[in-house]
């Protein structure tokens, strides 16, 4: 499609009205900070005439504008058409207030308790809208405040509706859900109608897991072994190794293969008869190689994966906690969540 060039008339309007976009970000942004401090932090939110607020767009204004210089005109030259197109046009666009306010007006908000992320990636934020009137509501776009990405959805007659906002936490630890912004400029999108919404749940998140972590560190002798019965650094401990070219298929852990495809993975293991029952291993936080705080919880983070998926058992060490061995997917979710918040 062929780019149709600026007018000088526009380049002219764009560069008058910039300075004024840019001078009323400054108010916008402290009205919208005011209205989340006015707003009380809660998983359920009925929309009253207290919490919805109206304004008119731009096309509203420049229908105003519009209707004002059909109204002078029609007084001017005596025009009883132009008096009834006028009021009729007027008419419709105060009952469109009335619909678009209430469209928002007596909706439940509720949100489901969200599922714990990896940082760097979207947390999903379920929104259930709950409707008791008796017709449809239209149009209701669902966002994270001071974000583009809008979720629309209709609501049918006395029905409930679920839509999903994605929103990136910005790092590692327990966070408060996003405030949310609510809007509809049904029917006529003259008018934009909104509802703020800071809901009371939290969002657990880990850490990011290293995308190529070094091997996991060498097992630990068990209680009432030697040190000398340990293999030297090789990584292998409770009776099980990680698969290696040329064994042969009776060493393969078959059930724990079984386990790992249904968690998604391939990864093979192999029995090491040598260590069985002898060695534990144990992920320690002052011996991950590195002294950055987040690249070690991301190295951990990886190593609990991988340990996890392999079905070993594993300990967690971390300043001031640890984890006892264990395997399952409760065990990876405990130290999952310690790391998450160490």
């Amino acid at each position: 499609m062929a780019h149709t060039p600026a007018t000088p008339a526009s380049s002219a309007l764009g560069a008058i009205t910039a300075p004024l976009r840019a001078l009323w970000q400054v108010p916008a942004r402290k009205l919208a900070a005011m209205l989340e401090s006015r707003t009380p932090r809660t998983d359920n939110l009925q929309l009253t005439q207290r919490n919805v607020y109206i304004l008119p767009t731009r096309p509203g204004w420049m229908l105003a504008i519009t209707l004002l210089v059909m109204l002078v005109g029609s007084i001017n030259y005596q025009l009883n058409l132009g008096y009834m197109l006028t009021f009729l046009i007027a008419g419709a666009a105060v009952v469109g207030i009335h619909v678009c306010h209430g469209t928002l007006r007596g909706l439940t908000l509720k949100v489901k308790p969200p599922q714990p992320c990896f940082a760097g990636s979207s947390a999903r934020l379920e929104v259930v809208l709950i409707s008791d009137r008796p017709s449809a509501r239209y149009g209701i776009g669902v966002a994270v405040a001071r974000h583009s990405e809008w979720a629309h959805v209709d609501v049918l007659p006395q029905d409930s509706t679920t839509v999903e906002v994605g929103w990136q936490p910005p790092a590692r630890g327990r966070h408060h859900l996003p405030t949310l912004t609510l809007e509809t400029r049904y029917p006529l999108g003259t008018f934009r109608v909104w509802a703020v919404w800071r809901p009371a749940a939290t969002v657990l998140v880990y850490p990011q897991p290293e995308a190529h972590p070094p091997p996991l560190p060498a097992g630990s002798p068990r209680q009432g072994q030697t040190a000398a019965a340990m293999p030297a650094s090789t990584g292998e401990f409770d009776g099980v190794r990680a698969y290696r070219r040329g064994d042969p298929l009776k060493a393969v852990v078959w059930k724990r293969v079984a386990q790992a495809v249904a968690r998604g993975s391939a990864d093979l293991v192999s029995r090491d008869s040598a260590s069985s029952g002898q060695h534990e291993l144990w992920l320690d936080w002052q011996h991950t190689g590195t002294n950055d705080t987040e690249l070690r919880a991301s190295r951990l983070t990886a190593w609990v994966q991988l340990a996890d998926r392999l079905g070993l058992n594993y300990g967690l060490r971390l300043p001031g906690h640890q984890i006892a061995p264990g395997q399952g997917a409760t065990h990876r979710l405990t130290c999952l969540e310690a790391l998450a918040l160490c």
